[in-house]
């Protein structure tokens, strides 16, 4: 009976903290290809675009950790079909480190589908940078 009880109370708060736990939709990483490094400290900014307006509307705006990432863009709780930008603010990583670089930010435009994941990184140096899309 007792152990009964225990697993019973185990049960129980292993559902609570995991029911709990938010899920994200969007996620992106920022990866210095000439240093061979994340890059952590740097502003994106998350905006979707209005059809109808024709305008860009503020979401959400995040700093990348020391792993170079963002990991909670877009509550999976809600639909997040649409077209959006994230803008990586790029300048200051470079000038903090003494490079003269050729991109002060980085846009990057893309179009959620469907209810899946999206990972949006960029690799990166002073003088270029590529995209695509992750998992």
């Amino acid at each position: 009976m007792k152990k009964l009880i225990i697993s019973s109370i185990f049960l129980l708060f292993s559902t609570l903290i995991f029911a709990q736990k938010n899920n994200y939709q969007l996620s992106s990483h920022i990866l210095d290809v000439s240093k061979g490094a994340p890059v952590s400290g740097v502003t994106i900014k998350l905006e979707q675009y209005n059809d109808q307006t024709k305008k860009w509307s503020f979401i959400d705006e995040k700093q990348t950790d020391a792993n170079g990432r963002i990991t909670d863009f877009l509550n999976s709780q809600q639909s997040n079909l649409g077209i959006y930008k994230l803008t990586y603010f790029t300048a200051d990583y470079f000038k903090k480190s003494g490079i003269d670089s050729f991109y002060p930010f980085i846009e990057v435009v893309f179009q959620i589908k469907d209810k899946n994941h999206y990972h949006v990184p960029i690799t990166l140096s002073a003088f270029g940078y590529s995209t695509y899309r992750g998992n």
